[in-house]
């Protein structure tokens, strides 16, 4: 009994410091990989469009497109995991 304050305030500092990581570091880099994913599917759809009759650029556009949307995904499954995880420890401490 003697001990529990400070098991409470080393918990509490943990979750601190879970969710300062998150914020400064974590969501940030997220949002910057999802941009550039974005950017990528954009640079494909302007390929294609811009592409003509040119077969061999609009299946370089189509490939751009495809990894864009790809890494969107993944940009989003990460959050997604990122913030169950966060909630999960959140509920452990």
């Amino acid at each position: 009994m003697l001990f529990d304050p400070v098991i409470a305030s080393a918990a509490v500092g943990k979750i601190q410091l879970v969710e300062n990581f998150k914020s400064v570091i974590l969501n940030p880099l997220i949002s910057l990989l999802f941009g550039l994913a974005l950017v990528y599917f954009l640079w494909g759809l302007a390929e294609v469009v811009f592409a003509g009759d040119e077969e061999e650029k609009r299946k370089i556009g189509r490939n751009h497109i495809m990894w864009g949307i790809v890494g969107m995904f993944i940009m989003v499954a990460v959050y997604g995991i990122l913030n169950l995880v966060s909630a999960t420890i959140t509920q452990v401490f």
